[in-house]
């Protein structure tokens, strides 16, 4: 039997969320807690693997197991083997074509950065940070560049394992709310550090060292090196996955992600 699951997670103790050798992944400590609730060795898949520090607000997951299980067994049986900052929110049972990855259509993020000279205490680890005034108008314009679909070899990391660079970008929002800067972005996937390298980018943006055009200039040349550096991971959020309808997943696996309440 396959079982899909959803879960939220605070990544900030956690080495993300691929397993190694520490243990101290959310993946060891997910596939931990469902295999006490199933009694047998248990791994999963996810549908999109998180960096150290990266939160998760709507991460989707399959394994397959033996076990005959109620749904509600295998949400709030293994939340009762988690740690506190992971949590199953739904379970169901889904066809064995199902695959949390190769089923996806889309996957969403969304980066947190908090625009003040001073830097957060009670949201540390929770939002980026960027002390000095930023134009948002500006980023704003900047993010039509993205758009569409493009080779984003100027914003993958260096140890990215995609088998290509072309990725289609259907969204990506900026709006203001007082300190806060809200960046949301959808795509059909996402490269290694491509969130924070586009955050990075569009903050250069922002503060005045390049024009909005610099954006189209970097995906043109396809360069890593000329690229603005990596953003912090503290205010990045995983926020779901888009699949068919026909997997009959809670919202499509999708999330409409809020402002974390701790930020309202």
């Amino acid at each position: 039997m396959r079982i899909a699951l959803g879960l939220e997670y605070d990544g900030a103790a956690f080495h993300g969320w691929q397993s190694q050798p520490d243990d101290n992944t959310v993946q060891d400590a997910l596939e931990h807690a469902l295999s006490a609730i199933a009694g047998e060795a248990t791994r999963v898949t996810c549908a999109g693997r998180t960096d150290a520090s990266v939160h998760a607000l709507s991460q989707v997951v399959h394994f397959d197991t033996s076990a005959g299980r109620q749904s509600s067994a295998w949400v709030r049986g293994t939340n009762s083997h988690l740690p506190e900052s992971i949590a199953v929110r739904w379970a169901q049972p889904v066809s064995d074509e199902f695959h949390a990855r190769f089923s996806a259509r889309s996957r969403s993020y969304r980066y947190l950065l908090y625009n003040h000279p001073v830097r957060p205490a009670f949201n540390h680890g929770r939002v980026g940070w960027f002390h000095h005034p930023l134009d948002v108008g500006a980023m704003r314009e900047a993010t039509r560049y993205f758009l569409g679909e493009h080779d984003f070899s100027a914003f993958r990391c260096a140890e990215c394992q995609a088998k290509s660079p072309v990725k289609t970008m259907y969204q990506a929002d900026i709006a203001r709310h007082g300190d806060l800067i809200v960046f949301d972005f959808r795509a059909s996937a996402f490269l290694h550090h491509m969130v924070r390298n586009l955050v990075g980018a569009l903050v250069f943006v922002g503060k005045h060292k390049h024009a909005p055009e610099w954006l189209a200039e970097l995906i043109a040349g396809r360069d890593r090196t000329v690229a603005a550096p990596t953003f912090s991971p503290a205010g990045l959020y995983f926020c779901g996955v888009e699949y068919d309808p026909r997997w009959q997943l809670p919202n499509e696996g999708r999330i409409i992600a809020p402002l974390p309440v701790f930020l309202g």
